[in-house]
C-alpha cells in the first residue's frame, strides 16, 4: 500500500508565502516523478510543478519565479515553497507521484488527499 500525505496549506494574504510538503510511504521500489497539481473552483486540475528522478524541476508559466519545488533530505519527500502568492493561486493542491511497486509491471499514479490553499486579496 502506497500513501502520499500532504501538509502545509492554509489561508494567507496576497504577497505572503506558504510551504507545502508531501511524503510518500509504503511498499515503494522507485519513484520516477513527484509533483504538485492544483484545482481551483470550477476549473480543471493543472500541473503546478514537478520533478523527475535525477531531472530538473519544471513549472507552470504562471508560477515561474515564485514557486520552488525541491526534494527533502528524507527519502521520498518533496516540498513546494510558494512565495508572492496571489488570489489566483487559490485552490486545492494535490501531491502526485509516479511510483514503481515491487512485483508490479510498470509505474502507477498515486495522489494525496489534497490540501487547501486560500490567498486573500
Amino acid at each position: 500500500q502506497v500513501q502520499l500525505v500532504e501538509s502545509g496549506g492554509g489561508l494567507v494574504q496576497a504577497g505572503e508565502s506558504l510551504r507545502l510538503s508531501c511524503a510518500a510511504s509504503g511498499n515503494i521500489f522507485k519513484i520516477d516523478f513527484m509533483g504538485w497539481y492544483r484545482q481551483a473552483p470550477g476549473k480543471q486540475r493543472e500541473l503546478v510543478a514537478g520533478i523527475t528522478d535525477g531531472g530538473a524541476p519544471d513549472y507552470a508559466d504562471s508560477v515561474k519565479g515564485r514557486f520552488t519545488i525541491s526534494k527533502g533530505n528524507a527519502k521520498n519527500t518533496i516540498f513546494l515553497q510558494m512565495s508572492s502568492l496571489r488570489p489566483e493561486d487559490t485552490g486545492v493542491y494535490y501531491c502526485n507521484a509516479l511510483i514503481y511497486v515491487p512485483g508490479q509491471l510498470g509505474a502507477s499514479d498515486y495522489w494525496g488527499q489534497g490540501t487547501q490553499v486560500t490567498v486573500s486579496s
